[in-house]
Formats: structure tokens, C-alpha cells, sequence
């Protein structure tokens, strides 16, 4: 536990300096549709690949790469139509189509690759497995999840789910994966890569840390429906994750990835979404930072039950 309490903490710490920066009008919220884009667009893209880099080239292990990818494509699927089917009459309130859409959308890339290489050290593979899981959760995103955000079923769009950095950085490296790229990659590309990737949980926690700064701290932390929202992310989506692969003839390290990439925070995309639909994004910004703030207290729960199950 206190390997998991450390690393989720150090990380959240990223936020003081973005925080810290809106505040003293250094940094301002305006500034982060261009912080934005370079993380998705610069930082992102060279995390996947580098994640790639990593890990033996095998058919075994891209058989359990692709494994990963289809088997948490429809975790995420099943249960987010399970809860669409619960609360599809109530969508009315904005409160359910957001509980709804953030149930299964969690931040796997950017949040949950550094917390669990710490947790499941020696496994260089549980990196790309969170990275296919991105790619399934953005596929979500932008179908099911515009559609649940806005409620306009016109929003739902193919193109988007299959056009998208994510899915578009995983084609990449897989072609760079198949052709044995970092066995020729010159010491110094390579050097340029990983130090882009490193960049990128930082730059996202100072991107969470502005958007702290700019929201009301009684709305983020006195509305109880969005602590319901947070629980649901953090603690029931990730042991119905357990529950349906635990007894699937797959690996301890497999079950024990796809278990604590289901508890990560609320995923930042959300409020993308919203922002570009018109949605709620007040609310969909106090669901992604509140849930970063609690997963300090939840990521240590599941790390114990992960240990104890799959040691």
C-alpha cells in the first residue's frame, strides 16, 4: 500500500505548480487549449510509442497486447450500455448521463501508466496494455460518450472514434513494433522519445492543476451526487472489471492491469467532449478532478486486493 499511496501521490503533485500558476496569474485558464493540444498531439502520440519501444518483440506478447485491447474494449462497452440500459429514462438530468459516461472513461494513458509500471514493476508490457486501453475508452468516447454527454445521438460519430491520436499513435508503433525499429533507432531519437514521454503526466497534472484553480472549491467538494459519480469510477467500475476477468484463463499480471487501469481517475477527455458539444462542463470538470484528488485513498485499496489476488 504505501508503494501505491507514494507513487499516486507524487504524481497528484503535479498539480501545485499549474495550481500555483493560475493563481498568481502567471498561467491563466485561456492558455489551456494550446497545453491541451500539445499534450495530445506531441506528448501523448510519443508515450505510446515509446511504451513500445519497451517491451520484447514476440508474437506472445502481441497476442496479449491485442488480447488486452479487445478484452477492455468490451469490459467498457458491456458496462457502460448495463448502466445506459439503468438509467437511459433518466437522462433528462444531466447527473446520469454523466454518471453513465464517466463510469467506464478513466485516465489509463496519461494518470495510469506511470502508477501502474510502479505497481507492477518488471512487466514492461502493462505500458502498451494501457495504451490499447486508450484507444478502446476514445472509441467509447466518441459514440457512446458524446451521445451520453449531450444527449444528441447526431454527436455519435465513427470517424472521430477511429481518427483520434490515440488510435492513430497505436497504428504507429505498431508498424515501428513489427519492423524492429528500436533495435536500429539511434541512441539520441531515442533519448528525445522517452523525454517527451516522461513530460507527460506532469503536463497533464499542471493542466488539472489550472483547471483546480479555476473552479468553485465549494461546487467541487459539497455536491454529493458528484462524489456518487466518483465512487462508481474508482471503486465499483474496477471490481465489476475483477469480476468478470478473474475467473478467465488469463494471466495474474493481465487481471491484475486491467483491475487498477479501471480504478484511474475520471478520464480528462470528458471534458474535451463536453467543451466541443456544448455539454456540462462544469460538471464534467469537477468529476475529473475530484476523482484525481480521491484516487490518492482508492489506486492503495485496489493495489492491496490486486497483491493479495495476484502475487
Amino acid at each position: 500500500m504505501e508503494v501505491a499511496f507514494s507513487n499516486v501521490l507524487v504524481t497528484l503533485l503535479y498539480i501545485i505548480p499549474g495550481f500555483i500558476c493560475c493563481k498568481t496569474k502567471i498561467a491563466k485558464a485561456e492558455h489551456l487549449s494550446t497545453l491541451s493540444a500539445i499534450l495530445v498531439y506531441v506528448c501523448s502520440p510519443c508515450m505510446v510509442v515509446n511504451s513500445f519501444m519497451q517491451i520484447e518483440r514476440t508474437p506472445r506478447m502481441l497476442g496479449q497486447i491485442m488480447l488486452f485491447f479487445v478484452v477492455s474494449l468490451a469490459i467498457q462497452t458491456v458496462l457502460t450500455f448495463i448502466l445506459y440500459g439503468i438509467f437511459r429514462k433518466k437522462f433528462h438530468d444531466v447527473k446520469y448521463r454523466m454518471l453513465t459516461v464517466s463510469f467506464g472513461l478513466g485516465n489509463a494513458g496519461f494518470f495510469g501508466i506511470p502508477i501502474i509500471k510502479a505497481l507492477l514493476p518488471g512487466h514492461p508490457e502493462v505500458a502498451c496494455f494501457a495504451c490499447v486501453y486508450i484507444v478502446g475508452m476514445n472509441m467509447l468516447t466518441f459514440t457512446i460518450g458524446a451521445y451520453c454527454l449531450t444527449g444528441d445521438k447526431k454527436r455519435m460519430t465513427l470517424k472521430k472514434a477511429f481518427l483520434n491520436p490515440p488510435f492513430i499513435s497505436l497504428l504507429v508503433a505498431l508498424v515501428l513494433y513489427a519492423v524492429n525499429f528500436s533495435g536500429v533507432m539511434p541512441e539520441l531519437l531515442g533519448g528525445a522519445l522517452d523525454l517527451l514521454n516522461r513530460t507527460t503526466t506532469p503536463l497533464c497534472m499542471i493542466i488539472l492543476g489550472i483547471r483546480l484553480a479555476s473552479v468553485s472549491f465549494k461546487k467541487l467538494f459539497t455536491r454529493i451526487y458528484v462524489y456518487i459519480i466518483c465512487a462508481c469510477k474508482l471503486l465499483i467500475f474496477p471490481f465489476a472489471c475483477l469480476a468478470i476477468v478473474y475467473f478467465l484463463p488469463l494471466s495474474p499480471v493481465f487481471k491484475a492491469a486491467m483491475f487498477i487501469l479501471g480504478g484511474t481517475p475520471c478520464a480528462a477527455v470528458m471534458l474535451n467532449i463536453a467543451e466541443m458539444y456544448d455539454g456540462e462542463t462544469e460538471l464534467a470538470a469537477n468529476c475529473v478532478l475530484l476523482s484525481t484528488l480521491l484516487c490518492v485513498f482508492t489506486i492503495p485499496i485496489l493495489n492491496v486486493v490486486s497483491t493479495a489476488l495476484f502475487a
